[in-house]
């Protein structure tokens, strides 16, 4: 890795200045002020580097005594022990791992964060960027951007960036995509007409027999928004402005939904993860619209396969939703290098490989995706195929005042048969504005 030049004196200045800005009196951040807005912090882009007699930079060197806390999920964990002893080994900078559900980590860094409670490493998803950012809570991916910028997936790099600034170091890709029942579909179905013809000879409610299911929700339910025309924001899903859900395209993706209630014959509420999870794996559901985490509770139960999600009517391609998980440093963290190193250092090719590998996630990294282990998975590649055709979830906040009244919406609409879609969905973005307005 080469790093810009810089005089001795500028950067023992920016060093010091990093250190007091973290509020590091004590050389650990202990004095409980506020972190650095990411635009006022200064880079570190040199900091533990310094010219060599060629002109060269050397390596970059985490602090002296550094030692990190690392925040990951369960099921991640297994993986992460590995990680975080291949990273000990090879800058000497112990790592502490506590185990915090990915979906709280935002939550706690808000609080955790300021009492320097928090890890100095963890993972968001990249909706919960902006929030962080706002609160100051996030150091930029400035040291490594250039790298993170050439390697990483076009749209794993913009899902980690917040008004122009990288923050994330993208460790892995997901959307949901068509799980087939293959004793059922030799062939992936293409089309929902397809869908909708098997259904009527296999779906049976007295049976508990069914063609396909989804939950209704608007992550997974997004596909009859998308896919017609309808959004969510305008402006790629950054204006909080301009709702797009009751469009002409939303409306018709609405009534399309509505036109399959007769080969998913239950109400929205009765369509749990746990339902659709058990009917698949009993052979019972044929097809289950799902993500790869769920990959593993099929494994040596069902003969199935992955594919991208029926396309709609006129033969367009079913949107679907995606995420990013990218790993980010706290900006309260009193190591910001060794921090900085670890997360490019489990953002690497290698390691994103040995994570799929372990747990199944989907690497970010473009040249991780091209490897064997990945193209060649008969799994992994129809998600691959789906993300091509997927839409980054919204990452600004006001996406927390459209969950409820959206699920409320679609539920109307499948359950009530009288309930006018145009009408609903008009009630449905006034809710959504009036939540958004008094955020």
């Amino acid at each position: 890795m080469k790093l810009k030049k810089w005089s001795i004196g500028l950067l023992c200045a920016l060093l010091i200045a990093a250190l007091t800005a973290c509020g590091g009196g004590d050389g650990n951040g202990s004095n409980g002020s506020a972190a650095p807005s990411s635009s006022t912090s200064p880079s570190i882009a040199s900091e533990g580097a310094a010219p060599s007699e060629d002109g060269e930079e050397e390596a970059l060197k985490p602090e002296a005594g550094a030692k990190l806390k690392v925040w990951e999920s369960k099921e991640q964990m297994p993986y992460m022990q590995e990680l975080a002893a291949a990273f000990e080994r090879e800058y000497g900078v112990p790592v502490t791992l506590e185990e915090v559900a990915g979906g709280d980590q935002g939550g706690r860094l808000a609080t955790d964060g300021p009492s320097k409670l928090a890890g100095d490493v963890l993972t968001l998803p990249h909706d919960q960027i902006a929030q962080a950012v706002k609160a100051g809570l996030l150091l930029p991916n400035d040291v490594f951007e250039e790298e993170t910028r050439a390697t990483m997936a076009e749209a794993a790099v913009k899902a980690s960036t917040y008004e122009g600034v990288l923050y994330g170091y993208p460790k892995s890709v997901e959307t949901y995509a068509l799980f087939y029942n293959k004793d059922l579909f030799p062939e992936p179905p293409k089309t929902w007409d397809e869908v909708v013809k098997f259904a009527e000879t296999f779906t049976n409610s007295k049976e508990n027999k069914y063609a396909v299911m989804w939950e209704f929700v608007g992550y997974y339910s997004y596909p009859f928004v998308g896919s017609f025309g309808g959004y969510f924001f305008g402006q790629d899903n950054t204006d909080p402005n301009d709702i797009g859900l009751n469009s002409p395209g939303a409306v018709e993706g609405f009534e399309f939904l509505r036109s399959l209630k007769p080969i998913l014959p239950m109400n929205a509420a009765d369509v749990t993860y746990d339902v659709k999870t058990q009917l698949f794996a009993d052979g019972k559901l044929a097809l289950n619209i799902d993500g790869p985490w769920s990959v593993a509770a099929f494994k040596d139960k069902v003969n199935f396969g992955v594919a991208p999600i029926p396309a709609v009517p006129g033969g367009k391609p079913s949107t679907s939703f995606s995420g990013v998980k990218s790993y980010y440093v706290n900006s309260y963290t009193p190591y910001p290098i060794a921090a900085r190193l670890f997360a490019n250092f489990a953002a690497s090719k290698e390691n994103q490989l040995r994570n799929y590998e372990m747990t199944g996630a989907i690497p970010a990294n473009k040249e991780a995706g091209e490897d064997p282990k990945i193209k060649d998975d008969p799994y992994v590649s129809g998600f691959f195929q789906q993300f091509e055709n997927s839409t980054p979830m919204p990452g600004i906040s006001a996406i927390n005042a459209l969950w409820d009244p959206l699920k409320a919406a679609f539920t109307t609409v499948w359950d009530d048969p009288k309930a006018d879609v145009k009408a609903t969905l008009d009630a449905m973005v006034t809710t959504v504005q009036t939540a958004i307005s008094s955020q």
